[in-house]
């Protein structure tokens, strides 16, 4: 079942169709980057589909309404989306998609999003970068004991002589958790971006620890900051055989049946893990599904259920309803006086992954807004209400 929906409003009346999401044609992978998206037009009118099609891809499918899910106020929602908005911190909505208790039950697409172009994703990504860990320690290459080693046990190219004074201390747990307590000036960042060869392979970090300030004795203060996913990828390419390029491909993505995306490539000639990645709307589904499945997919356990719980549990307190994981984030929010419990996926200019496990509900997002936008609040507000049981 497919909803046309005007940029004036919304159609006056449903139709059958064939469900095919648009696409970019004759799309190769030197056509996936975040300069060529942004050259995408933007769809002549938005695609609304209440009944995705099943695309063999590895998402169970269902229509919304009869599998679950209140069909019109999702539409007013999706009606929303659709309207112009000059408002450049809410109008620029690309995809929304829903799943609810495993299937996909709702798929659209507007602006310049598409079913086959990977989306730009700026902060989510270090989300991602958490689970290549989780996929590291379910194959043996890390451990859970070594979440609470220090970070250069795991790098043995760094020169140790030069760090400055607590760096040792420092462990992966606290690197995921942001409390790794480096602290670079903003000149002094300055002055290595100037010398872009210093910074390849390990010496990224040791860029980091050598002109950090002193770090502190735990426990540190949370500051969001791309040194601390940074040394992370760095952990990880250190532990896997060959590259975390080549296992997050072969290890943690084909597994899901992701292989058309891009993952930009850091300084240090790692994949970037602060921000950088791109991928599409229904893979993004299949992430939020391995999450929720406590780390299951297809009947193998992908990532250690007790890592996966960790990494996307309140460990550092944010503000008064947020919390912060492994690069996850937490949130309760009061929606008609209940309260919901979700783990969140966020990146700048609107790119979210929703969890909600109590309904077993999942919301993607993919936007080119300006900053975060307003759907960070409106998508609890809007969408629990319409898969809430009373």
């Amino acid at each position: 079942m497919l909803v046309l929906i005007c940029a004036t409003g919304l159609a006056s009346e449903t139709r059958i169709a064939n469900g095919l999401a648009p696409e970019v044609p004759g799309l190769s992978a030197q056509d996936i980057s975040y300069q060529l998206e942004q050259k995408i037009p933007d769809l002549p009118q938005p695609f609304i589909n209440i009944s995705p099609e099943n695309r063999h891809d590895g998402l169970e499918v269902g229509t919304l309404g009869v599998d679950g899910g209140q069909r019109d106020r999702v539409l007013r929602f999706a009606h929303e989306i659709a309207d112009r908005s000059e408002n450049p911190k809410i109008g620029q909505i690309d995809s929304l998609l829903i799943c609810y208790q495993g299937k996909l039950l709702f798929e659209s697409y507007y602006r310049r999003g598409r079913i086959n172009y990977p989306h730009y994703q700026m902060s989510i990504t270090k989300s991602y970068t958490t689970l290549a860990i989780g996929r590291a320690i379910a194959l043996g290459y890390l451990s859970m004991a070594d979440l609470d080693k220090p970070i250069i046990s795991f790098l043995k190219g760094l020169d140790r002589t030069s760090l400055v004074k607590g760096a040792h201390a420092i462990t992966l747990d606290q690197v995921m958790q942001m409390t790794s307590g480096i602290r670079l000036s903003d000149q002094k960042t300055q002055l290595l971006r100037q010398t872009p060869q210093l910074l390849h392979g390990q010496g990224h970090v040791q860029a980091f620890l050598e002109n950090s300030s002193a770090i502190p004795a735990p426990p540190r203060a949370f500051k969001y900051q791309s040194s601390d996913p940074s040394i992370t990828m760095q952990v990880l390419e250190s532990a896997v055989p060959g590259t975390a390029d080549d296992f997050i491909r072969t290890q943690l993505l084909l597994p899901l049946g992701i292989s058309n995306y891009h993952w930009q490539t850091d300084v240090s000639g790692l994949p970037k893990a602060a921000a950088g990645s791109s991928f599409c709307s229904r893979d993004m589904v299949k992430i939020g599904l391995l999450v929720l499945s406590h780390g299951r997919w297809n009947g193998n356990q992908l990532l250690p259920e007790a890592f996966l719980d960790r990494a996307t549990s309140p460990l550092q307190k944010t503000g008064s309803n947020t919390s912060y994981g492994y690069f996850w984030w937490t949130e309760n929010f009061e929606v008609a006086g209940r309260l919901y419990q979700s783990k969140q996926g966020r990146g700048a200019g609107g790119q979210f992954l929703f969890l909600f496990p109590d309904l077993d509900l999942i919301a993607v997002v993919t936007s080119h807004n300006k900053g975060m936008g307003t759907m960070l609040r409106k998508i609890p507000q809007m969408l629990l209400p319409a898969f809430d049981k009373p």
